[in-house]
């Protein structure tokens, strides 16, 4: 028996955090009294004076993930300060507020989910159509999928133990939802745009099972994910670290990881640093002081990892102990299970926020904070392969470069001393993906066409 769904059904979400009033110096709003800057961030001597910027007294927003490291650093270690930014940090309650605070204006700047981006400019998914803009990529990886303690009983194991047997994982997969009634076939992720929603949807075909057909998708905030699987408000979900750390054995004991998002795409961007196009525009010199400020503070995270795991588990960033933050930080992650197994994989791959590792497919002076254009039309055939939009946009190699701003990153990274890669396309190699299909971004028809399980074989896609 199968169910169909409305992607809206259900939302769990909180109410975005208090605005405090606008400070002289850089301050975290978190719902409690702003703190002093940091020691080492007032030793920071300013390359920069505040006064030659268009705009130096900026608010940023942040969700509290690991992904907030490179903001917390930036702020804390003085990198804001010394490329002449006062700026607020502005904790928001979910992935939705932080979009949303840059597109209406009340934040200006914050980091979003890869997708939305894309999805601003397409409109997918009735998403508001806004002009918005990304410069650099704050970190990839850095998440993973949590299944819940029935589906390990059920017999479903983490990803690497199946050793690439898709058919087998599809079998175990399939049988689980199967035996449960339509009510509970639930998987969560933070955002319609997020990466983690096309990878829900693109391991379920890779294996088999139409994800429109056999389980609906909600979209909850990060912090509620653990709770809403203890009370069986969904099986599944998946989000960034340290919420899936969070759930195994020896901590809430509630799930297990069943793949890290790096063995589903490795090398997937996950969020980006967005901005509206009209902030580019107006304040051209402050856009390139908080692109520096922001790829030295990547650098820091990926160069003093313990210390970082460290500094975000403060209330002001995380609120999550050492503990849940460190493994995905410092590369020691834990899946756990039920069975007593030691399940600890070592990569430097785990969180890249800057440095490529060798076990990641890469061309020549990659780096993390780089963005591809290429990966924006990925984005799109996603969003047309779920009915999120009716087709690619006739424009979309248009769409990507105004909003994918890999010529301004260019320039900042090269005043920087940074090289990088020479195009802004390259080839996703098929040994990057779960199911062993390369992305060629020259031919996104044929991608798109290549996957058997998608909304509609007959829909027409359109490239310039």
């Amino acid at each position: 028996m199968t169910n169909q769904w409305t992607r809206r059904e259900f939302l769990a979400g909180v109410g975005a955090s208090a605005i405090a009033a606008t400070l002289p110096s850089c301050a975290i709003n978190a719902n409690r009294a702003p703190q002093e800057l940091s020691e080492a961030a007032m030793s920071i001597t300013p390359v920069i004076k505040s006064s030659e910027l268009e705009k130096p007294n900026l608010t940023i927003g942040y969700v509290p993930v690991n992904d907030c490291a490179p903001f917390a650093i930036a702020w804390e270690k003085g990198f804001f300060r010394k490329y002449g930014l006062n700026v607020r940090l502005s904790r928001e309650a979910s992935w939705a507020t932080s979009r949303d605070g840059v597109i209406f204006g009340r934040l200006d700047a914050a980091p979003v989910v890869a997708g939305a981006v894309t999805n601003a400019r397409t409109g997918a998914e009735g998403a508001r159509h806004a002009p918005m803009c990304a410069g650099m990529t704050i970190h990839h990886h850095g998440n993973a999928m949590t299944m819940n303690r029935a589906m390990w009983e059920a017999g479903l194991r983490p990803w690497f133990e199946y050793n690439g047997n898709l058919e087998a994982f599809g079998r175990d997969f399939r049988r689980y939802f199967e035996d449960l009634p339509s009510e509970r076939r639930v998987w969560a992720v933070v955002l319609s745009s997020a990466i983690y929603e096309y990878f829900v949807r693109y391991v379920a075909a890779a294996a088999g099972v139409d994800p429109l057909k056999e389980f609906r998708i909600i979209i909850v905030p990060p912090p509620q994910m653990v709770t809403n699987v203890r009370i069986g408000a969904m099986e599944a979900y998946m989000v960034a670290e340290p919420w899936n750390t969070r759930a195994i054995t020896g901590n809430e004991g509630i799930g297990f990881t069943f793949a890290q998002g790096r063995e589903i795409w490795n090398g997937h961007p996950d969020r980006l640093l967005g901005v509206m196009q009209s902030f580019i525009d107006q304040n051209p010199k402050t856009y390139r002081a908080l692109l520096k400020a922001m790829i030295e503070a990547c650098r820091y995270c990926d160069e003093n990892r313990e210390e970082v795991a460290q500094i975000i588990s403060a209330r002001s960033y995380t609120g999550a102990k050492p503990k849940f933050t460190k493994p995905a930080i410092v590369g020691e992650y834990n899946y756990g299970g039920f069975d007593g197994k030691q399940r600890i994989v070592k990569s430097d791959a785990t969180t890249m926020f800057f440095k490529m590792p060798k076990e990641v497919p890469q061309v020549a002076n990659e780096h993390s904070t780089f963005m591809w254009r290429s990966r924006s039309l990925w984005f799109m055939t996603q969003a047309a392969r779920w009915g999120q939009i009716k087709e690619i946009p006739k424009d979309a190699d248009k769409l990507a470069e105004q909003a994918w701003r890999t010529d301004i990153y260019r320039e900042v990274a090269a005043e920087l001393g940074i090289a990088c890669p020479a195009e802004d396309y390259k080839i996703e190699p098929a040994e990057a993906f779960i199911d062993k299909k390369a992305f060629d971004p020259s031919d996104p028809v044929g991608y798109l066409n290549s996957f058997d399980i998608r909304v509609s074989r007959s829909t027409n896609i359109y490239l310039s």
